[in-house]
């Protein structure tokens, strides 16, 4: 990176945690007397706005997204890749009310993480996988139930960029056990913002989000099936991506 780059790269770290110390404290005062959809906006959608253009001002990651017409009308489960942070902010935008399968550790991080607790997160310890999957089950079908969109990661972890796209079942299991409809979305963050690390590379993130994938049952052929389908449709997407 140039000195240039440094420099801002260093400033948007320092603006982005800033804003996050000082509106966690705000919404810690005030989200809990708010019904959740204004808990979610003022929480985290607003906060999430101001993290995407901050990226794009201070680092220049831009972004495109394509399939806005695919998304249906009742809430389901989102089944990403998953390659950096930056997707964390941006998919809070497209798919509201959301919440989101995260590490319980991140609950711990002072002030926003403090605040994001109020949104009612499927927070798991990762190294329990059976109570794992019980509890993204149990969670959340009732967040689905509620009108919500539940985020999942199906890859468990941040991937570098053109590594194989290898899904796990508990995403799609929800879906199909619920009858909730299951979006995949695709994108290349990581490219420009790499999982490792705190450089930046300007750029512009594709971001494709797929037709929904409708359950045919709740048993584990279905459930099989599903999750095919999604993971099939995300290498696709990515291949695309990189081919040009």
């Amino acid at each position: 990176m140039s000195v240039l780059m440094v420099l801002r790269v260093t400033l948007f770290y320092l603006l982005l945690s800033a804003s996050a110390a000082i509106w966690g404290v705000l919404m810690l005062v005030i989200a809990p007397f708010l019904p959740y959809r204004m808990r979610f906006k003022l929480v985290l959608e607003w906060w999430c706005r101001f993290a995407i253009w901050l990226t794009r001002r201070m680092v220049g990651i831009r972004y495109e997204v394509t399939g806005l017409e695919n998304i249906p009308d009742q809430p389901g489960v989102i089944l990403s890749n998953h390659q950096s942070t930056w997707e964390t902010f941006f998919l809070q935008q497209i798919f509201r009310p959301q919440t989101q399968l995260i590490k319980k550790e991140l609950l711990y991080v002072p002030f926003f993480g403090w605040a994001y607790a109020l949104l009612k997160p499927i927070a798991i310890n990762r190294s329990k996988a059976r109570s794992s999957l019980q509890q993204l089950n149990r969670i959340g079908g009732q967040r689905l139930r509620d009108g919500m969109w539940v985020l999942v990661f199906p890859e468990g972890t941040r991937v570098l960029p053109g590594s194989p796209i290898k899904f796990t079942r508990g995403g799609s299991a929800l879906a199909c056990a619920n009858n909730a409809p299951v979006v995949p979305v695709a994108h290349n963050a990581g490219e420009f913002w790499p999982r490792n690390g705190w450089g930046k590379r300007p750029g512009t993130v594709q971001v494709k989000i797929g037709p929904a994938i409708y359950p045919k049952g709740a048993d584990p052929r279905s459930i099989v099936e599903v999750n095919k389908q999604a993971e099939a449709w995300v290498n696709k997407a990515i291949q695309e991506m990189q081919a040009g």
